[in-house]
């Protein structure tokens, strides 16, 4: 899969066992969507590879149905605008948009995931700068799973989710508490925009800036470790 190679700069890094259960998800999940190019954009096999195997990275180690409710997914060629007066897709709220704003992508809990596609291949070709926006929109979707997009994704013991709930409650009070001082975080300031934001951005750079997360948040860390089953400092994100 040569467009996966070459928009996708962590493959590098995962064990051929990975590379190839990846390639198989990949199939599946290519095959299962309803693919749409907008505003001029021409649907092709590089654009649906490169977003699926971001895509399903996330779930590389957790079952294949957690994307079950994502069934279009609607890809620009660049940033679009959000037209005015339509309610957040980030927010749980029922705020409005006062004015049009530019998006680089949306995910609606019974509905599509739109990405534009520059910002796409972008965030592939450069996995250490904690940005990507298939990984965001996408970690939106798996936590919209538990209801509305509140943070918390399915977590089934009481335990795992008190647990869930004490670090990131933690992490956002820190993260907010040193903005108020006005310093700057290693988590990007959108985290703390709402709990949804917070773990889509914790996401995004867990999976590209995993050995700093590790030595900065140690306990964030270790949660989205046992959620994802994944270990991304040891792959030398």
């Amino acid at each position: 899969m040569p467009h996966i190679e070459r928009n996708m700069a962590c493959w590098a890094t995962l064990s051929d066992d990975e590379r190839t259960h990846l390639k198989q998800l990949v199939q599946v999940f290519v095959a299962e969507k309803h693919w749409e190019g907008l505003g001029g954009l021409e649907m092709n096999d590089e654009v649906k590879a490169t977003i699926a195997v971001q895509a399903c990275l996330l779930v590389l180690e957790l079952p294949h149905d957690l994307y079950r409710r994502v069934e279009s997914i609607l890809v620009y060629p660049s940033t679009v605008h959000a037209p005015a007066q339509e309610r957040s897709v980030f927010d749980a709220s029922a705020d409005v948009r006062e004015q049009s704003v530019p998006i680089l992508g949306q995910a609606f809990k019974r509905g599509p995931v739109i990405v534009v596609w520059d910002a796409v291949r972008r965030g592939g070709r450069n996995a250490t700068d904690g940005h990507n926006v298939v990984f965001h929109e996408f970690a939106h979707k798996l936590d919209m799973l538990s209801g509305d997009a509140d943070g918390v994704p399915p977590i089934k013991d009481n335990e795992t989710y008190q647990n869930w709930v004490t670090v990131f409650q933690r992490e956002w009070d820190a993260l907010h508490a040193r903005e108020k001082r006005g310093k700057r975080s290693f988590l990007n300031a959108y985290a703390g925009t709402n709990a949804a934001e917070f773990f889509a951005v914790a996401t995004e750079q867990f999976f590209e800036q995993g050995r700093t997360m590790q030595r900065k948040h140690p306990e964030l860390y270790d949660v989205l470790r046992g959620f994802y089953r994944q270990d991304p400092a040891l792959r030398g994100a």
